[in-house]
C-alpha cells in the first residue's frame, strides 16, 4: 500500500497545479489586485490518475486569498483539502495538504507595447510526517519561483511562464526515484470571444518527475472563463497530462473568483 501511495505522490507532483494561478489555467498572468484590493478564489479539481499497478481519483478543494499591497505587488495564502481514492483494495486518504504563501510582483510594464513581466515566489509549508506518508503533501518546506509574461493582443492576451519548483520530503525514501527539482515552460493564448466570455488553450512542457526518464512531460488544457461582472469569474477547464506511455492524468477543474475592496 505504501508503494502505491508513493506512486500517487509522484503523479501529483507531475500534474501542474492550477489552483494558485489564473483560474482555470496553469499558466499565470501578471495581473495584480491593485493597492487595497482583495481576491478570494475557491475551486474543485477531480484528477484521474492511470499508472501501472493501480489507478486513483484525487479530489481537491483549493482556497486562496490574495491582497494587493501596492498596484504592482500582491501577497497570497492558500490551502487545499485533498482526498485520494485508489482502486480497491486501496485505502482512501484525506486531509489538508501543504499551506502555501507567496507573492506576485509586476516589475516591468510597457503601456505602449502592452507587455509586462512579473515574478512569483511561493513557499509550501511542510505537513506532518504521517500526512506525507499518506500522500497528502511534503513533510519539509518546499518552494517555487515563476517568471510570468503577459502580452495584450488584438484577440485578448498571450501568457507565458517559466517555473521552477523544489519538493522536499521529510522521509527521503519516499519517491526515491523522483526528481526533487522540476522545471516548466508553458504558454496560453486567451481569446475574448464574446461579452463576458474568454476561451483559452494552455500547453506546456515539464521536467519528467522520473529520474530514469530523459523525455520531458507535456500537458494541454482547454479552458473557459465567464465573467458576469468585472469582479466575478466562473472558470472551467480540462487538463490532460502525459507523463510517459502508460502513466497519464486527466483533470477536470472548475472555480469561482471574487474581487472586492
Amino acid at each position: 500500500m505504501r508503494t502505491f501511495i508513493n506512486k500517487i505522490i509522484g503523479l501529483a507532483a507531475a500534474m501542474p497545479l492550477a489552483a494558485f494561478a489564473f483560474q482555470p489555467l496553469i499558466t499565470d498572468d501578471t495581473g495584480t489586485q491593485g493597492e487595497g484590493g482583495n481576491q478570494l478564489e475557491a475551486g474543485y479539481n477531480r484528477t484521474r490518475d492511470k499508472a501501472p499497478g493501480g489507478n486513483s481519483v484525487t479530489h481537491e478543494i483549493p482556497l486562496v486569498y490574495t491582497r494587493g499591497i501596492t498596484d504592482e505587488l500582491d501577497v497570497f495564502i492558500g490551502g487545499t483539502r485533498t482526498r485520494i481514492a485508489p482502486d480497491a483494495p486501496g485505502v482512501t486518504e484525506s486531509g489538508w495538504s501543504n499551506p502555501v504563501i507567496g507573492a506576485k510582483w509586476r516589475f516591468y510594464e510597457n503601456e505602449a507595447s502592452k507587455l509586462s513581466f512579473a515574478i512569483k515566489p511561493e513557499v509550501s509549508i511542510g505537513v506532518s510526517d504521517s500526512k506525507e506518508a499518506r500522500g497528502l503533501g511534503t513533510g519539509k518546506t518546499s518552494y517555487g519561483l515563476g517568471l510570468l509574461l503577459t502580452q495584450e493582443t488584438g484577440f485578448g492576451q498571450f501568457l507565458a511562464n517559466l517555473q521552477v519548483d523544489r519538493a522536499n520530503y521529510a522521509d527521503d525514501t519516499l519517491n526515491a526515484g523522483e526528481r526533487r527539482t522540476q522545471y516548466r515552460l508553458s504558454v496560453a493564448p486567451v481569446w475574448d470571444v464574446a461579452e463576458g466570455w474568454k476561451l483559452a488553450l494552455d500547453t506546456g512542457a515539464m521536467t519528467n518527475a522520473d529520474r530514469t526518464a530523459k523525455d520531458w512531460m507535456g500537458y494541454v488544457e482547454v479552458g473557459a472563463i465567464y465573467s458576469p461582472s468585472k469582479d466575478l469569474d466562473f472558470a472551467f477547464g480540462v487538463i490532460r497530462n502525459n507523463r510517459d506511455g502508460d502513466t497519464q492524468s486527466t483533470q477536470l477543474t472548475m472555480g469561482v473568483t471574487w474581487r472586492f475592496k
